[in-house]
């Protein structure tokens, strides 16, 4: 204990054993969600990613491009399985550990800012949850790193921090534009601190604003170019004139980000409570434990100015959203939770009057360290008992990767070539994207946000597969576009079934169309 307690604390070993903590918990989660998942194909969000990240763009369609840039350079070291998928993703989270830690050493002492760093590994967010790579897993390093640039240059006041700050934004934005809220919060933060007037003096924020806008003048020009599909994507797919489904989104977004944040809450409360004399106190008189862990504290290591900057961007993210859903009537995802939170562990330990005991870190460590290995040891059985429960859930244990993989035979059958583009919907074609040895590109029709992949002349040129599901709605005018663009096509129906370790998932059936090429 000692020891740990040691490293966690001296500047020459903190940063050391902040990234082994990290390391492990990538590699103990990445084989966590390789149990868990064994059974099912890789979400369609992380599919897509790896479907952006064979071209490098300046913008898919839906999203800025970070995302995908950074998933082609990991896939161009990594092979495209699922196995990679996941440790892309815990690979994400660590990072952001990383950097949550290096805000906390920004705002508390060494031995607090440990506490935060493994109440966020805690956090569901940060291992199960953060299962799938995508864009809302991004901002879990990308916004860390705005928050972190924002307090060096709220703290230096210096050009040079205005740069680095500028250019955080920035790599925030060209993750998804949702984390304009983030950039809000910060702004609304530096207007409403006391030392504002110290802050908006110096060059910093004017330096930062200018940057921003300097770097993003690539993706601004893309963005007029592509007719601003991305609003139109979030404006038609997002907007709501149901006031009783808006207040339910509203109610259920902010019960579920709440339910979230106990874990690591209530596990950081339970480790500071195991320090003795507090275990003798909660078995003689539980309620001396609050006196005890409130007062002077042997030394409150608590940056106060820095520390009021991280409860008011964490006040106004949790808060802003919500209400503004309820206002303008937006569907409220709860995935949008996924980056605004990861604030809160550092918000509440850096309260002046809370105690933090050395022995309580080696207590998180501890909690941290056999809950990681005992959900490591029980996914097998988790994973079996969840599909047991869920067989008929073609959504979540469809075989769609033993679909891609029949395609490329066929198409390899018919034509001799590699499988070109597959077209369909993003729930059908992105894991056809990512499964096929061939690596189709995507081509969406009837969606002005398409991702650019793909242009419409080389659809009847090059041939494709189009795969669509039966019982979607809009199947019918898929037929239509088809006879359209590819009279000649060949009209098949076809049925896969997914087996691991002996367990049959759900029977899915396609309608599959190959259009040769040259239409």
């Amino acid at each position: 204990m000692a020891r740990l307690v040691a490293s966690a604390t001296d500047p020459k070993t903190r940063l050391w054993l902040v990234i082994q903590l990290a390391v492990l918990h990538a590699v103990i989660w990445t084989f966590i969600l390789i149990n868990l998942k064994a059974a099912q194909d890789v979400h369609m969000d992380v599919a897509e990613a790896y479907a952006w990240g064979q071209r490098f763009l300046l913008g898919y369609g839906k999203h800025p491009p970070l995302s995908g840039w950074i998933a082609g350079l990991w896939f161009k070291v990594f092979p495209p399985v699922d196995w990679a998928t996941y440790s892309l993703a815990m690979v994400t989270v660590s990072v952001g550990m990383v950097i949550c830690w290096r805000i906390a050493l920004r705002v508390v002492d060494a031995r607090r800012a440990f506490l935060v760093l493994v109440m966020v590994a805690l956090y569901p967010i940060f291992n199960f949850k953060g299962f799938k790579y995508n864009p809302d897993l991004l901002q879990l390093v990308t916004l860390p790193l705005l928050v972190l640039a924002y307090l060096n240059a709220f703290e230096k006041r210096s050009w040079q921090s205005g740069v680095l700050l500028g250019l955080a934004g920035a790599l925030a934005l060209m993750t998804k534009y949702w984390v304009l809220t983030m950039i809000g919060a910060i702004g609304l933060a530096a207007l409403i601190h006391p030392d504002r007037l110290k802050f908006l003096a110096s060059p910093a924020p004017w330096v930062a604003i200018a940057t921003l806008l300097v770097a993003m003048i690539p993706h601004g020009i893309w963005l007029a170019e592509a007719h601003f599909v991305p609003l139109t994507y979030a404006g038609d797919t997002y907007s709501l004139t149901n006031r009783a489904q808006i207040n339910e989104l509203v109610a259920g977004y902010a019960l579920h980000n709440f339910a979230l944040l106990a874990l690591p809450v209530a596990l950081a409360a339970l480790a500071m409570a195991l320090v003795p004399p507090w275990w003798r106190l909660l078995l003689r008189d539980p309620l001396a434990i609050v006196t005890r862990a409130w007062g002077r504290g042997d030394n409150p290591g608590v940056n106060v100015s820095q520390a009021l900057n991280i409860w008011i961007i964490q006040i106004i993210v949790a808060v802003g959203p919500p209400l503004g859903a309820l206002a303008f009537g937006i569907y409220m995802k709860t995935d949008w939770g996924i980056s605004l939170f990861f604030l809160v562990p550092l918000a509440l330990v850096s309260i002046p009057v809370l105690r933090v005991q050395r022995a309580s870190l080696f207590n998180i460590a501890a909690i941290w360290l056999v809950l990681s290995l005992a959900t490591l040891a029980a996914s097998p059985w988790i994973a079996a008992r969840e599909m047991a429960a869920n067989a008929g859930n073609t959504a979540t244990y469809g075989a769609r990767s033993e679909l891609a993989r029949e395609l490329t035979q066929a198409w390899r059958t018919r034509f001799g070539s590699r499988w070109p583009i597959v077209a369909g919907t993003m729930e059908t074609i992105q894991p056809m994207a990512f499964y096929s040895p061939d690596h189709p590109s995507p081509f969406t029709p009837h969606e002005a946000w398409s991702s650019g992949l793909t242009a419409a002349e080389d659809v009847k040129r090059l041939g494709f597969i189009g795969v669509f599901d039966p019982t979607d709605g809009r199947a019918d005018d898929f037929d239509k576009w088809v006879k359209e663009t590819a009279p000649n096509a060949e009209r098949i129906m076809m049925t896969t079934r997914r087996f691991t370790h002996g367990r049959a998932g759900p029977a899915m059936t396609w309608n599959v169309y190959i259009a040769p090429p040259g239409g």
